[in-house]
């Protein structure tokens, strides 16, 4: 998916979203191939692609220490649980994270792109936006999955 041709990224045009992208996102999905799936946009590419992926076995302490403390990310994180029925479940968490100590250019980029990014991710259950590790730790994932 290219852009060639426009000028500047702006809030109507946003970021293209590369294929592998929604490869990576379809496989925590459907075959569970990852636990996490950690998506930046390349300004040249203009586009969100995949930087990083966390294995089945990974923690989810394993996935928040792989966010940049001091730059923008989106992430999606596959959350088992069982319920209070004693029922094995899963529930996948859209994180857009944006720490405050991040660049406003970067912020407001992550944020202009968010919405279109996030429509091409089908499936996700929960939304959270992050500023800091206590918006997005265990605990908050527990209480929206449940």
């Amino acid at each position: 998916m290219s852009f060639r041709g426009f000028g500047r990224p702006n809030a109507s045009s946003g970021m293209g979203v590369a294929d592998h992208s929604k490869n990576a996102f379809t496989e925590l999905q459907r075959k569970k191939v990852y636990r996490y799936v950690i998506f930046k946009i390349d300004e040249k590419k203009r586009e969100v692609v995949v930087e990083k992926t966390g294995g089945p076995a990974e923690s989810y302490e394993d996935f928040a220490a792989a966010l940049p403390e001091n730059d923008c990310r989106y992430a999606v994180y596959d959350f088992d649980f069982v319920t209070s029925e004693n029922c094995q479940k899963s529930k996948i968490f859209f994180i857009a994270w944006s720490p405050t100590s991040s660049r406003i250019r970067a912020k407001m980029l992550y944020a202009t792109s968010k919405d279109r990014f996030r429509r091409e991710l089908d499936g996700i259950h929960y939304e959270i936006q992050a500023t800091d590790p206590t918006e997005m730790d265990l605990d908050v994932i527990k209480d929206r999955a449940n």
